[in-house]
């Protein structure tokens, strides 16, 4: 009986020992067994969202429209700034315009005093008005004034004012003979035509 009492013994704890191991084993498992492995692959991706999709395709548009928008924006910009600098650069060319036609009309002064008939007792007055008109004329060149060709040109209505048609065989037809008040031009801008008398010669 004794022996029969060791052997239950030695049963018990044997159990007890295998409950022990059991109890340490991944919930899930079985002795022997091994843990499953997990999967693999991805996901599968959400369908679309259309709500998301039109609010994008909205915001394009809005983008694409702001772009749009300060291109032209830019392009108006560029556009005014080049028309003020032709301005500024046009008024830096012709302010000078009104001073030189006061000039214009002293050498007009000038020149009727030199084609008046000289005594011998002027002479020195007459280089002093020379003078002075070819100051004058310096001054305008300065300015930017040249005087308009006109005796022996052909006749430019741009240019000159004819006075007068006069009938010759001496010069070609639609020619100028005389020059009776010169014209000048400030740059390409007129500041007074030529009064001119033009030939009349249908045989030229």
């Amino acid at each position: 009986m004794a022996r029969n009492d060791r052997t239950f013994e030695e049963r018990d704890e044997e159990l007890q020992h295998n409950g022990a191991a059991a109890a340490e084993l991944p919930e899930g498992t079985e002795d022997g067994d091994s843990a499953p492995e997990a999967e693999s692959g991805s996901e599968t991706p959400f369908p679309a969202d259309s709500a998301h999709e039109e609010a994008f395709k909205k915001l394009q548009a809005e983008r694409d429209a702001l772009f749009d928008r300060v291109a032209r924006q830019q392009a108006e910009f560029e556009n005014y700034r080049k028309r003020i600098t032709r301005e500024q650069a046009d008024f830096r060319d012709y302010a000078v315009a009104d001073p030189a036609k006061s000039f214009i009309e002293i050498l007009d002064s000038l020149d009727l005093a030199l084609k008046a008939p000289s005594k011998g007792e002027d002479g020195d007055l007459r280089k002093g008005v020379e003078l002075i008109r070819k100051q004058m004329e310096d001054a305008l060149a300065k300015m930017g004034a040249r005087p308009i060709p006109a005796a022996g040109e052909p006749f430019d209505p741009h240019l000159h004012e004819a006075i007068e048609m006069v009938e010759t065989s001496d010069v070609k037809d639609n020619h100028i003979i005389e020059e009776l008040q010169r014209g000048y031009k400030l740059k390409d801008r007129l500041l007074r035509p030529s009064m001119v008398r033009v030939a009349r010669n249908p045989k030229k």
